[in-house]
């Protein structure tokens, strides 16, 4: 707080905003946040979207019942007649949010985008402007170094409880709500690309076929273990997620498979094996081990790819050679355990020095380990710039979690521009593994 009593505010509290929240997490995060800011004399106002956002945000807030292609001229109106200093928001690629981050640019409207975690367990994302893609955090060797100046590891915390059963619950609740609230919101346009329904369905038939998924991979793991050969991992990500949708230039998870394939077959050392890892929300709507062994057999390789279900992340990222990824938290799991890692989208830490800069092919041969004295100061800076302790799914993970939103989001200066959208300096995608450079061959 000390950075506001140096502008000039009264030692009895910070300036007074008009905070203004869109949509969150399903979970309770955002409407106790937002109640301990009034408490703070700051005023809030909500705007739900869907009955899903009014079970978690259930008393005083305004409804948006409107076409998509009203909702611009209205948020322009209301950010302009509220006298709004302060977007906060989960996820800046939804549609509504998309839009809502335009606005406060152009109106010079602090923008507050929580997301999960670039580090975890215990940690969350809270950056100002856009996360992932849209971050504004240094993205070169000597700006890491320098924002990194004068920072510490930060003091950590005894692990918390994972918080999965509340997360499964209240993420049911969400979507079941929402989909019965059509009659009440039957304009909303929603952000995942499936039916909610049908996703549960097919967890449904994933989670039935899951005890025999885990004997195979387990034995196919032992398998791996008592063969000499090294291997690379690459952890599976969501085509729903907009880390594919959006920040990468592969259309999906079938695209990254026949691009990563096709690399090992031709340039990875003959005997290495690639283990392919499912992600562990996938739901199951495409048969990810067929379309695996399908892509591995064209490649000339079924031999030596292995599909798994489950298994440790950690333990297998430090057995292998080096993690190849989209852009998944998974590379910064890797590059903490001092791993080398390719990324094929754009990261916020797919950065020289950090992670492979070459070509795919050349990765297979050369894997090199992340510079240790650039991944500190790399961790230090995401820690003070871009993370808060806390999670959204447990009662000690909120209260920390709340507790450091409110200084982040006191200590950003009212009027303070968040980066252009889509220029956020994130290193591009290696031409060579577009969509376009598959389809050519």
């Amino acid at each position: 707080m000390n950075g506001w009593r140096e502008r000039g505010v009264p030692e009895g509290g910070p300036e007074q905003r008009h905070i203004l929240f869109l949509q969150g997490p399903a979970s309770p995060f955002f409407l106790r946040l937002g109640q301990a800011l009034k408490k703070r004399g700051h005023r809030v106002t909500k705007i739900n979207f869907n009955l899903g956002d009014v079970l978690f945000w259930p008393r005083e807030a305004k409804a948006w019942r409107g076409r998509f292609s009203r909702w611009q001229d209205h948020l322009a109106k209301r950010l302009e007649r509220e006298g709004i200093t302060d977007l906060v928001l989960f996820g800046d690629c939804r549609s509504y949010h998309r839009v809502a981050i335009d606005l406060a640019r152009t109106r010079g409207i602090a923008v507050h985008v929580f997301e999960e975690g670039y580090l975890r367990p215990n940690w969350i994302t809270l950056e100002h402007g856009g996360v992932n893609g849209f971050s504004a955090l240094p993205n070169t060797p000597n700006q890491i170094r320098q924002g990194a100046e004068g920072l510490e590891d930060a003091q950590t915390t005894r692990r918390s409880a994972s918080g999965l059963r509340n997360r499964v619950i209240w993420d049911v609740a969400y979507n079941l709500t929402t989909s019965a609230g059509r009659l009440v919101y039957p304009l909303y346009r929603h952000h995942r690309p499936w039916p909610v329904l049908l996703e549960y369905a097919f967890w449904l038939k994933r989670l039935a076929l899951m005890p025999v998924e885990k004997r195979r991979s387990r034995a196919a793991l032992r398998a791996l273990a008592k063969s000499e050969p090294g291997f690379f991992i690459f952890p599976l990500q969501l085509d729903s997620d907009f880390q594919i949708r959006v920040h990468a230039d592969l259309n999906s998870m079938e695209d990254a498979l026949q691009v990563i394939l096709r690399s090992f077959a031709d340039h990875a050392p003959a005997n290495d094996h690639l283990v392919v890892k499912a992600h562990p929300l996938d739901n199951g709507l495409v048969d990810r081990r067929r379309q695996c062994r399908r892509l591995a057999r064209a490649a000339g390789i079924e031999d030596r790819v292995l599909f798994i279900e489950g298994g440790n992340l950690s333990r297998l990222i430090d057995d292998s050679k080096g993690v190849v990824t989209v852009n998944s938290t998974s590379g910064m799991v890797a590059l903490q355990q001092k791993r080398p890692v390719a990324v094929l989208g754009r990261a916020i830490y797919h950065i020289p020095g950090l992670t492979h800069q070459g070509s795919l092919d050349s990765f297979w041969s050369d894997p090199r380990r992340p510079k240790p004295d650039l991944l500190r100061d790399f961790v230090r800076l995401l820690q003070a710039r871009a993370l808060i302790h806390g999670s959204f799914f447990t009662e000690e993970g909120l209260e920390a979690a709340i507790k450091g939103a409110i200084e982040r989001i006191e200590s950003t200066p009212p009027g303070w521009r968040p980066i252009p959208v889509g220029d956020s300096g994130r290193a591009p995608a290696p031409a060579t593994v577009t969509p376009r450079a598959v389809a050519a061959e």
